[in-house]
């Protein structure tokens, strides 16, 4: 398989005969045309407890990605001044906390005990929406299950999703195959992707990259991107 395919954060824990397993996915990944920034749940609960290892916060914040979370911060303020540079349509997800909305037993995921207070679920300072932008409530770990994100995607002609966040595994995850689903192509940086575990945030994106999309580091993403046009507000 070609040596750039593979060029991502999973070499240290892929063998080689599972890479000449998934050899038959090997393609050329690029950034697609019509672009729009996703991002998933950049919402303050998964940084809280500062920058320690996770192991050490889990048993107070329990929903913290800890040093993870906060060492993909810089990564994803440079993807979006770039992406804002261009005028590219931005959309958030957080967690819909209206307690008229959600049965009790609704939850993302099966995750113990899930925090309710809404300041949790405000989008991080450092990404803080901006007019024009859209964030999406959802009640499910993806941000495209009931709710009215492909119908906006559509209106604007968007063909292809570039998406950042957490937790790979989880929301990242399930955002990235409803968009495969729903025919668009679909690009996750990797610095701008994170997760509580780095061998679930690695595993998830060696074979999202191998099944759903485009895993394209964060330098080549924002050379992409600096040479687009600016997009004419629709």
């Amino acid at each position: 398989m070609a040596s750039d395919f593979e060029d991502h954060c999973w070499k240290d824990i892929v063998p080689k005969d599972v890479l000449e397993i998934y050899t038959h996915y090997e393609r050329k990944t690029f950034v697609g045309p019509s672009p729009a920034l996703i991002a998933i749940d950049l919402y303050e609960l998964s940084y809280q407890g500062g920058a320690k290892p996770v192991v050490e916060l889990a048993r107070t914040y329990p929903s913290s990605c800890g040093e993870h979370a906060h060492a993909a911060i810089e990564p994803t303020k440079r993807l979006f001044a770039a992406a804002r540079a261009v005028g590219l349509p931005v959309f958030y997800s957080t967690m819909d906390t209206r307690a008229d909305s959600l049965p009790t037993s609704v939850t993302a995921t099966k995750r113990r005990k899930v925090p309710v207070d809404p300041a949790l679920y405000a989008i991080r300072s450092d990404f803080k929406p901006q007019p024009g932008d859209v964030v999406i409530t959802k009640q499910r770990a993806s941000i495209f299950y009931g709710t009215p994100l492909a119908a906006h995607l559509t209106q604007l002609g968007i063909r292809t999703v570039i998406i950042c966040g957490e937790s790979t595994s989880g929301c990242v995850r399930a955002s990235v195959v409803d968009a495969y689903s729903h025919g668009f192509h679909v690009v996750l940086v990797e610095e701008c992707c994170f997760d509580r575990s780095l061998l679930s945030h690695k595993v998830n994106l060696f074979d999202l990259h191998h099944k759903y999309a485009d895993v394209i580091k964060l330098d080549e993403v924002l050379a992409h991107l600096g040479t687009m046009a600016v997009r004419k507000a629709s």
